[in-house]
């Protein structure tokens, strides 16, 4: 079947059909961490977002190269022009070098996102390894009479900008409506107006991270590293930029004009946004203090968790809500994820133990065909989620005997699982110790039913149901079969 996979594209507030600039190769840009903190829950949903983009390109047989960034300077306090840079302000707390900060942070987002089973990127650069790229943007849009420099710091100069281009197009912000909502904090008298933005900074004589540069030793703007990062692995222009909704003003508006006053055109072809997740309504963030760390929801160790839960659940919990809808943490949500996924892993398990019959009376070319149509609508893996589950509905009926299922459809049937949950929705068995377990109990049920069968066949029907009664009572439901029995624990 053909696939037309179709997103929603911000920057025209509708869907796309997804068209790559150069077929079969993809450009996607995710923007990635600022290493000061642990990872929670907020940063796993766009990790997972363009992870399950990221396979269904490669599945539909994209050749994608998939760029997440890591910022490890100049993302200062309160996402603002002014104030400590984040990772400087811990490695003085901790009393660290900046880049140690940077590195035990990285390595631990790196663990978790295995844990989360997402897949690495393509390429993962660093802002602190490209300074003279951004130096070198800086001078092209200064070149271009779009920036201008003030005591050794160079800003953007939004109003030149909007006289050829149009500032705030990706979240509709007017001019205006800036110039009135900016409030004139201290050191913003060196900007032309309080809306313009820093592609460079010049240091004070405590900061730490400093290059030298034409106009001071100094650091990038946040706004500088992703438009420079981007086009340095994926060219001036490529196909999907995505992050998270609150980027999208101003970090993603920033990108789009310094990009645009740079090479006189936009780069980004698709603008994809993950909506948040809250907590109590509230966006779930480092700045605002009511984040769960990912470690935490792997260990329980949080006063508002009622229990520990697993990556897995993590995962699936993620993808039961569309990406660009609003998702708020809840310990009733993620024990009805717990729940779900674990349905669904043992409807996969038995699955795998079904026997053709020589007759069938189920197809699964129509589920297949709804499965394609979930995740080529914009990625809608709840409907997808939900389409596996009336498939789960036709495994029980053909392990129950009232559904007959042949070769050639079970084999379609044990793929359509395989590809969608494991290759698309990145979902997986939880552990190497579970399957081992699984597998120890599996031959030990095996010799148990063996003695039960001698005992049928004996006619020792007390010991057959005994046998049988004390597996129930176990939490091991035991179904007899033609072809000798089936198991599940309850």
């Amino acid at each position: 079947m053909e696939n037309k996979l179709t997103i929603y594209n911000t920057m025209s507030r509708r869907k796309e059909e997804f068209k790559p600039l150069n077929p079969p190769f993809v450009g996607l840009y995710v923007c990635g961490p600022t290493v000061y903190g642990d990872a929670h829950l907020g940063h796993a949903r766009p990790a997972i977002t363009f992870d399950v983009l990221f396979r269904y390109l490669q599945y539909l047989g994209y050749k994608v190269r998939y760029i997440r960034n890591i910022t490890d300077v100049g993302h200062l306090t309160n996402d603002s022009d002014d104030g400590e840079d984040k990772i400087e302000k811990k490695a003085k707390l901790d009393q660290l070098e900046p880049m140690e900060i940077v590195q035990f942070y990285t390595n631990r987002y790196h663990k978790n996102m295995e844990q989360l089973n997402t897949l690495p990127p393509s390429i993962e650069p660093h802002a602190s390894g490209h300074i003279l790229e951004q130096q070198a943007l800086v001078k092209k849009i200064l070149e271009n009479g779009y920036a201008y420099e003030s005591d050794g710091s160079i800003y953007f100069d939004v109003e030149a900008y909007n006289k050829k281009y149009q500032y705030g197009k990706l979240s509709g912000r007017k001019i205006e409506e800036l110039f009135a909502n900016t409030r004139q904090l201290d050191g913003q008298s060196e900007k032309r107006n309080p809306y313009d933005f820093a592609l460079w900074k010049k240091a004070s004589p405590e900061h730490i991270m400093r290059w030298p540069s034409p106009w001071s030793d100094g650091f990038p703007g946040w706004h500088l590293e992703c438009s420079c990062m981007s086009q340095k692995y994926l060219g001036d222009t490529f196909d999907i930029h995505g992050g998270g909704l609150d980027l999208q003003f101003p970090h993603h508006e920033c990108e789009i004009a310094q990009s645009t006053a740079a090479y006189g055109h936009e780069a980004v072809r698709y603008w994809m946004h993950n909506n948040m997740i809250t907590i109590n309504g509230q966006k779930m963030g480092k700045s605002l203090g009511n984040f769960i760390t990912l470690d935490q929801l792997f260990s329980g160790q949080n006063d508002v968790l009622e229990q520990a839960y697993s990556p897995m659940t993590v995962r699936f919990f993620i993808l039961q809500a569309h990406y660009r809808s609003p998702l708020d943490f809840s310990n009733e949500a993620l024990k009805a994820a717990e729940k779900g996924y674990e349905r669904l892993m043992s409807a996969i398990e038995v699955l795998d133990r079904l026997k053709p019959s020589d007759h069938n009376t189920v197809s699964v070319d129509e589920l297949y065909v709804k499965c394609f149509e979930a995740m080529d609508d914009d990625l809608n893996t709840p409907i997808l989620i939900s389409q596996l589950f009336e498939g789960v509905r036709m495994i029980n009926s053909i392990a129950a005997g009232k559904e007959q299922i042949d070769t050639e459809q079970l084999d379609k049937l044990k793929k359509l699982y395989h590809d969608f949950v494991f290759d698309i929705l990145g979902l997986k068995t939880e552990g190497e110790t579970v399957g081992k377990d699984h597998e120890v109990l599996g031959k030990v049920l095996d010799m148990v039913m063996s003695i039960r069968t001698e005992a049928k066949q004996k006619k020792d029907w007390a010991t057959s149901d005994k046998i049988r009664d004390e597996l129930k009572a176990a939490g091991v439901q035991v179904k007899d079969t033609k072809e000798g029995y089936e198991w599940n624990i309850e």
